[in-house]
């Protein structure tokens, strides 16, 4: 590696530093089971279009319960 790529490795201005993301700005989808939102998680990335539950205790559950209304 040169010198210049060491010195500038890990500056806040450097390509090479990853942009933290609001949760807002994720996106949500809703539980199968629960009916809640639920935001992206970083392990779901390669999967996310099949991910249909927002916990390994709502995908044990079973049965799909109706989604909650968001309305008071």
């Amino acid at each position: 590696m040169n010198r210049e790529l060491l010195c500038t490795k890990g500056r806040k201005g450097s390509p090479d530093v990853a942009k933290m993301r609001k949760k807002s700005d994720l996106p949500t989808k809703i539980c199968a089971s629960c009916g809640f939102a639920f935001a992206w998680r970083k392990n779901w990335a390669r999967d996310w279009d099949n991910v249909k539950h927002c916990s390994d205790r709502c995908r044990s559950a079973g049965k799909p319960r109706p989604a909650r209304d968001t309305a008071p």
